[in-house]
């Protein structure tokens, strides 16, 4: 039988499709018409054309397989239609899950975040049991993947959906062409548009050891239960020092505070509402999250699934090193 992969022309999909491939997993990669392939040009693997919001091309792409990684997510801080990140990330996620059900698929790897999960005040870890409710969600995109995890929840209790969740943190490395949100941090810090850093944390995991976790929940996970997939906790001056040493240029030296930044964050969003429609460099959620140190607990994972991950740096710079192969770093 085969495996569906959705969200393998993106950044984590991509890396979860190719560990797949290294097992000798036969599967076969949904992708939206629209979608940029060049992640997956290289891929010797069926393609199949559907979308989130049409659930007759979900049922075709799901026929004769056994198992679906929903790895596809809208993961959007700002974006110009708030309806748009409700469709693709609830919705959507409602709309595959139930053709699986349809389609007989005997066990499904739910690709949630650790958007969902509740942040410690005091700076330290949070795991998969800390508390969380819909009014903790700082924007459309943390509201609409809490969301999304409510419909899994509700869809393993009541319809007996075979869903394990993997929450990853903050995932990092080669073959992120947008790139993420965090990848766009190190592409900048490495061009030099980043002199300065505001009080804030991160939980860094190389995409590679994620989308490992990914395969150990299928094999060792329980249905219904969720799964941090995470790495080192790191502050943004701790990261962009990594970045600055392996550019060869002085790390930034003045922190700022977030209040300073708002005006910049809200003129920005402004400017890509009325005038382009791109993301903003700053955006205010953004700036909303940032007054939390996101750290996070891998516990539950590594005692459970056997999930280890390597440290931040080697994440960071394999980044680097993918950025500057595609000349996206001088």
């Amino acid at each position: 039988m085969t495996t569906l992969v959705t969200g393998a022309t993106g950044f984590l999909g991509n890396a979860v499709a190719r560990a797949l491939l290294s097992k000798g997993v036969p599967l076969k990669i949904l992708k939206r018409v629209s979608s940029d392939t060049r992640t997956i040009s290289d891929l010797d693997v069926p393609v199949v054309n559907g979308d989130l919001q049409d659930g007759g091309s979900l049922e075709r792409a799901l026929k004769g397989c056994d198992t679906l990684y929903h790895v596809a997510a809208d993961y959007r801080l700002w974006v110009k239609n708030p309806d748009e990140l409700y469709a693709n990330n609830v919705a959507g996620t409602e709309n595959i899950m139930r053709a699986a059900m349809r389609a007989g698929v005997s066990k499904i790897i739910y690709t949630s975040s650790v958007a969902t999960i509740g942040l410690m005040n005091d700076g330290t870890s949070s795991c998969e049991d800390t508390p969380s409710n819909l009014k903790d969600m700082i924007g459309h995109y943390k509201r609409s993947k809490f969301l999304a995890e409510k419909v899994v929840d509700r869809l393993v209790a009541e319809e007996n959906l075979p869903a394990v969740i993997v929450n990853p943190s903050t995932p990092i490395g080669p073959r992120d062409p947008k790139p993420t949100p965090t990848g766009r941090i190190i592409r900048d810090a490495a061009n030099r548009r980043m002199p300065a850093y505001i009080d804030t944390g991160l939980n860094v995991a190389h995409v590679d050891d994620v989308a490992t976790g990914h395969l150990l929940a299928y094999d060792k996970g329980q249905v219904g239960r969720r799964y941090i997939l995470g790495g080192e906790n790191q502050t943004l001056k701790e990261i962009l020092d990594i970045v600055a040493a392996y550019c060869n240029h002085p790390p930034p030296r003045i922190r700022i505070p977030r209040a300073i930044v708002y005006p910049i964050a809200f003129a920005s969003e402004v400017w890509a509402g009325l005038i382009n429609g791109a993301e903003p460099q700053a955006t205010v959620d953004g700036l909303r999250m940032a007054a939390h140190k996101m750290f996070f607990s891998s516990a539950r994972a590594s005692k459970e699934l056997g999930y280890s991950a390597r440290p931040a740096k080697i994440a960071i710079h394999d980044s680097l090193e993918w950025f500057r192969k595609m000349k996206m770093i001088g």
